[in-house]
């Protein structure tokens, strides 16, 4: 199993879920958080004063796999959240060695 978690822009959540669907992947969970990378922010103006915004806003996506759909899903979320301008996101794979079904105790492992 894997854990891939995608940060993306807050308008592009649901053209991920929606794409994630298509792969019957039904659980997830979404987070709102704030950050950069390469985009570093930008300049707003509130009440005529300009004033640095540097950490934005983005919405972090985090799904369990098995290991034979990840690239499957990795791909769905790429091409759901890509725009091709700076900023649309990163997509990170980290390895589940087991996980737990809180209600019945059934362990499931990779």
């Amino acid at each position: 199993m894997k854990l891939v978690k995608s940060i993306v822009r807050p308008h592009k959540v649901d053209d991920v879920r929606e794409a994630l669907e298509k792969l019957s992947i039904a659980g997830m969970t979404v987070t709102d958080v704030r950050g950069h990378g390469r985009q570093k922010g930008h300049t707003a103006v509130y009440r005529g004063k300009e004033y640095s915004v540097s950490l934005l806003p983005k919405v972090e996506i985090e799904v369990v796999v098995p290991d034979n759909v990840v690239e499957d899903v990795i791909e769905a979320i790429m091409a759901a959240a890509r725009t091709g301008e700076i900023g649309d996101g990163r997509v990170f794979v980290l390895p589940v060695e087991q996980s737990y079904n809180i209600r019945t105790g059934a362990r499931e492992t990779s």
